[in-house]
C-alpha cells in the first residue's frame, strides 16, 4: 500500500505530554522541597491555587509566582527563586500519555516523516522532549521562542512542512487546542486530528481521537481512501 499521508506533526503539551498530571506532580514536589518555608500554607491550597493561576499553561509563570508570593505573604521565598525552580525541576516530572513511544515507533516504521511544533520557551520545552525520550523520532522540532513565531501563525506550520519536504494536504497535525492546533493547521490545508480534551468544546477537526493509539487507525483509514 502506498501511503497517501507522508508526514505527521504533533503538538507537545496536552498531546504527547500529559501536562495536567505533570503540573500536579511538579507542584506537589515543589511544596515538599520548600516545606520549611511554605508550611504556613496547606499543601492542597498551594497546589490548587497554582493550577488556578496557571490556567493550563496560558499564563506566564512569572505572573503565577508573583501572585502566589503576594497572596500567601511569603517573605522567605521570592518569585524569582520559585520561577527558577520551575524552570529547572519541571522536566523531572514529565508524564507521557499512554502508548507514546509505541505510537511514535509505529509511525517511524511506516516511513512517515515526523515533526513537532510547540508554543513555549525553547530550552524548557526541549528539555521536556528529551526527558520523554522522544527527540530522536522527529525530523524537525520547532519551538515558538526559538522560531520567533507561534501557533496558530501559518508560517510556523509552513516552516515545518518545508523542512519535512511534504505538501500540506499529505500531512496530519495532531493537537489538543481548537484554535492554536486544529484551526491553525486547517488554515494551511493540513488534515487536522484533535486529541480530545474535555476542557474544550465543539472542536471541528477532520478526525477526533481519544488516545494516541487511535492515530494508527486514522492513518489506516486515510491510506485506504
Amino acid at each position: 500500500m502506498i501511503n497517501i499521508i507522508k508526514a505527521v506533526i504533533f503538538d507537545l503539551d496536552g498531546t504527547l505530554l500529559d501536562r495536567d498530571q505533570s503540573v500536579i506532580q511538579f507542584i506537589d514536589n515543589q511544596y515538599q522541597r520548600y516545606h520549611e518555608r511554605l508550611n504556613h500554607i496547606p499543601k492542597d491550597t498551594y497546589i490548587r491555587r497554582f493550577i488556578e493561576l496557571d490556567t493550563r499553561g496560558y499564563v506566564s509563570k512569572e505572573k503565577v509566582y508573583q501572585t502566589l508570593v503576594k497572596e500567601f505573604k511569603n517573605t522567605n521565598l521570592t518569585c524569582e527563586a520559585l520561577l527558577q525552580d520551575y524552570r529547572t525541576q519541571f522536566k523531572h516530572h514529565c508524564i507521557p500519555f499512554p502508548n507514546l513511544h509505541s505510537v511514535l515507533e509505529g509511525l517511524h516504521n511506516k516511513n512517515l516523516r515526523l515533526g513537532l511544533i510547540s508554543n513555549g520557551k525553547g530550552q524548557f520545552q526541549m528539555d521536556n522532549v528529551e526527558v520523554l525520550g522522544i527527540k530522536e523520532y522527529f525530523d524537525t522540532i520547532l519551538i515558538s521562542e526559538w522560531e520567533g513565531m507561534k501557533k496558530p501563525d501559518p508560517k510556523i506550520f509552513q516552516k515545518a512542512l518545508h523542512q519535512l519536504n511534504v505538501q500540506s494536504n499529505k500531512s496530519l497535525f495532531v493537537g489538543d487546542h481548537p484554535e492554536k492546533d486544529i484551526q491553525g493547521a486547517q488554515n494551511i490545508g493540513m488534515i487536522s486530528v484533535w486529541k480530545r480534551d474535555d476542557y474544550w468544546k465543539n472542536t471541528k477537526a477532520e478526525y477526533i481521537i481519544e488516545n494516541l493509539q487511535d492515530l494508527l487507525s486514522v492513518l489506516e483509514e486515510l491510506n485506504k481512501g
